[in-house]
């Protein structure tokens, strides 16, 4: 049985952990309110934008701009999109495990683009090729922090080095739900007949179709970037909120029952104490 001493060392240094966790679960709850609003104010324009582009890909095709175009079967560009620190749950692990498991699904050449040092020591391990590597854009992403990976993407794709271009991250639903997801980019797919927008033959090009789509896919592409790390980052606050929160009650948990060893082995203490002062003094 341990002693008193050690038993209170194991209380302090448990009390230690918890001020840690629970300042680092404050820190993200103050994180994850700016995170979240900036994705809820992204998604209606991110979203708009994607319709129009799929209703225009439904009328137009390759001729009219590579980027519609279906290049067919060929070489697969993934784009993950993990954290840097860690302490954020099971978040980079179901992400990792989502598109490990996709791979081995859909085998075929590929290479992996990384943003985020979890995703990148993982692809590492697995042995996938890495195009290039991104750290993450920070606490507060901008439109132009991702504007070098998408020229990258695009300029890749335009170059026929890839046919496909698919993006893996964590889509924030709630504080609690964060759903690893699939994105396909490139080449841009039409819509489908149950989606609703505008019909493509109704829009009118000026001067034209080539030169907005010049203007138009490139930012689509950019957006839709974008809009997944802002996801990402609202997933890892989130997650990293709740993981902390869960330490920081495990870690209280753990403090009552060293404090009921504790008081139980300084019991113990007293009445072996006092038999040894009664049998002391019976031998007189």
């Amino acid at each position: 049985m341990a002693s008193q001493r050690d038993i209170r060392r194991r209380i302090g240094s448990v009390k230690n952990i918890k001020q840690i966790t629970r300042a680092m679960q404050f820190v993200a709850a103050s994180k994850l309110k700016r995170a979240q609003d900036a994705v809820l104010a992204s998604r209606p324009y991110s979203e708009k934008l994607d319709e129009v582009l799929a209703d225009l890909a439904a009328v137009l095709g390759g001729d009219d701009h590579p980027l519609l175009a279906d290049p067919g079967d060929g070489k697969r560009l993934i784009v993950l999109i993990t954290t840097d620190r860690p302490l954020s749950g099971p978040l980079n692990t179901n992400i990792v495990r989502f598109v490990a498991r996709d791979i081995i699904d859909n085998p075929g050449d590929l290479a992996v683009i990384t943003v985020g040092r979890k995703g990148r020591d993982a692809m590492r391990r697995t042995g996938v090729p890495l195009e290039a590597h991104f750290a993450t854009f920070g606490d507060r992403p901008t439109f132009a922090d991702v504007l070098p990976l998408a020229r990258l993407v695009t300029d890749d794709f335009l170059a026929g080095t890839y046919t496909r271009v698919d993006i893996f991250y964590s889509l924030w639903v709630s504080t609690l739900v964060q759903r690893p997801t699939m994105l396909t980019i490139l080449p841009i797919q039409p819509a489908s007949d149950t989606d609703t927008g505008i019909p493509g033959n109704q829009f009118i090009f000026e001067p034209s179709a080539s030169a907005v789509l010049e203007q138009l896919l490139p930012r689509y592409v950019a957006t839709r970037l974008f809009q997944t790390v802002l996801e990402a980052k609202a997933s890892e606050e989130s997650s990293r909120m709740v993981a902390m929160k869960n330490a920081t009650e495990n870690a209280e948990e753990l403090i009552e029952d060293l404090t009921l060893s504790y008081n139980k082995v300084r019991q113990a203490n007293i009445t072996r104490e006092m038999i040894e002062i009664a049998s002391g003094a019976n031998a007189r």
